[in-house]
């Protein structure tokens, strides 16, 4: 019989990522995200930036509250890893600089939450060697970065290597795999679109079910059970602005499917997908217990 286990991971960041500083999504969309998770019995991972919680410590403390997971997500949404494609204004930091921000944003988070986050994801799942290094100095347990699209070698989790982090080694933190539909063809240079998110939303959790299924069926053919670990923000939660979105002395003007169907239709499709996982027989749980059987 397939074991299926699925970790619901939030990154609480700025609304549409690094594209704006606003913050209506941790605000409003987490309350919805909180009810839907209670509705079904259910707790997730909330991977924080280190400015989310100081600036919100109320929200921190109603996903603290509510039992689930206070994980880690940089100071800023900043890119902490390698670049795997390239971004206009996203250049990564220096690789001397990863272990003070990693240190300050682990600061800043337990400070405000009162317990030390040990689970982590990169912004944009940009990861590198240098990243895992550091968080298992600093005691963390599981990391949640892994482009399964972009490298698609790790379908479950794995101990990294100390030399290559997506390979296997002898750290004692976790990496663990985000979800990618490794059974269908990828028609981008980097294979983005095996990458599932945003579809929940953009085209239901209908659409979304049946990659899973063919994950399933991928993983299935080579004798190995289906391991779900999936993204999603606040912002996606609450109505977010269509069009150009101006602040200080600009604007961006985002792909309209990435602000497609954010706010109820959102709402409404995780809390289908959800039950439809349950009823498949999921088993969901934090990213930290999803390092306890490695």
């Amino acid at each position: 019989m397939i074991r299926m286990q699925v970790v619901l991971g939030f990154d609480m960041e700025t609304d549409i990522g690094s594209w704006t500083p606003f913050y209506e999504g941790v605000k409003h969309g987490t309350p919805v995200i909180l009810s839907i998770l209670a509705k079904h019995g259910i707790t997730a991972t909330f991977f924080f930036t280190g400015d989310a919680a100081r600036k919100h410590p109320e929200t921190v403390g109603k996903v603290k509250a509510a039992g689930h997971e206070i994980g880690a997500h940089t100071l800023f949404h900043e890119t902490i890893g390698d670049s795997l494609f390239d971004i206009p204004g996203m250049m990564p930091i220096l690789e001397e600089e990863v272990p003070r921000r990693l240190e300050l944003c682990t600061q800043w988070i337990e400070e405000v939450a009162g317990v030390r986050p040990v689970s982590f994801r990169c912004p944009r799942l940009f990861g590198s060697t240098t990243v895992v290094n550091t968080l298992d100095a600093l005691g963390y347990v599981a990391d949640a970065t892994y482009p399964m699209y972009y490298f698609r070698d790790r379908l479950r989790p794995y101990h990294p290597s100390r030399e290559d982090w997506t390979k296997e080694g002898d750290l004692n933190i976790v990496e663990l795999p985000a979800f990618a539909d490794l059974s269908m063809n990828s028609k981008d240079p980097y294979g983005r679109d095996m990458d599932q998110w945003p579809l929940f939303r953009t085209e239901g959790a209908d659409a979304l079910m049946k990659h899973i299924d063919g994950f399933a069926g991928y993983c299935e053919a080579r004798g190995i059970d289906p391991f779900l670990c999936f993204y999603f923000h606040p912002w996606e939660f609450h109505p977010m602005p269509e069009g150009e979105i101006h602040y200080g002395e600009g604007g961006v003007h985002p792909d309209p499917f990435i602000v497609k169907n954010c706010g109820p239709v959102a709402a409404e499709q995780l809390d289908v997908l959800i039950q439809t996982l349950l009823e498949r027989g999921a088993e969901f749980i934090q990213a930290q217990q999803a390092t306890k059987e490695i």
